[in-house]
């Protein structure tokens, strides 16, 4: 089974991102993706020791740690998967076959460059851009109620006044 756990996160911190006034709680996150809150809190607590959110515990105050152009896909990637790579190897292979015994040697080599192709794209796309992508396909803009990314600085405004510009 693949994982889902990048897609889920990545919808778990724009609905912070593009929260409204009303307390984001596990629940209301969860109904969005179509999972159950307990997997909500495991991947917010996740993204908490990574430092890309900050929340108190058992409260639904989360926030991004820093602005969405300053998070990253890869960083996100590796906040809830870890070292684990995007392709796998099969390793229990025959080792009596000829195939079965070298496979991992033949492909290895290219699997590791693609995974470090894919790690340098993930480092240039930001949760800024996957926002900018909502907002251009989505027909209903305004649906979405946005006063502006919580915790941003003063000199990271672009990004909100950009979001607002296409709700009006």
């Amino acid at each position: 089974k693949y994982s889902t756990k990048l897609s889920d996160t990545i919808h778990i911190l724009i609905f912070i991102a593009l929260g409204d006034d009303e307390q984001l709680s596990s629940t209301k996150i969860a109904e969005s993706i179509k999972t159950n809150p307990a997997y909500v809190r495991q991947l917010m607590a996740t993204l908490k020791n990574a430092g890309i959110v900050v929340n108190t515990q058992g409260h639904a105050n989360a926030a991004l740690a820093k602005s969405a152009d300053k998070i990253n896909m890869y960083d996100i990637y590796r906040a809830v998967e870890g070292d684990k790579p995007l392709l796998h190897l099969d390793t229990d292979t025959n080792p009596d076959c000829g195939i079965g015994i070298n496979i991992q040697f033949a492909i290895g080599d290219f699997y590791h460059e693609i995974q470090n192709m894919v790690d340098e794209k993930m480092k240039s796309i930001t949760l800024q851009d996957i926002i900018d992508g909502i907002i251009l396909k989505s027909g209903k803009l305004k649906t979405f109620k946005i006063e502006c990314v919580i915790g941003i600085t003063d000199d990271d405004k672009h990004g909100c006044s950009l979001i607002a510009d296409h709700i009006q």
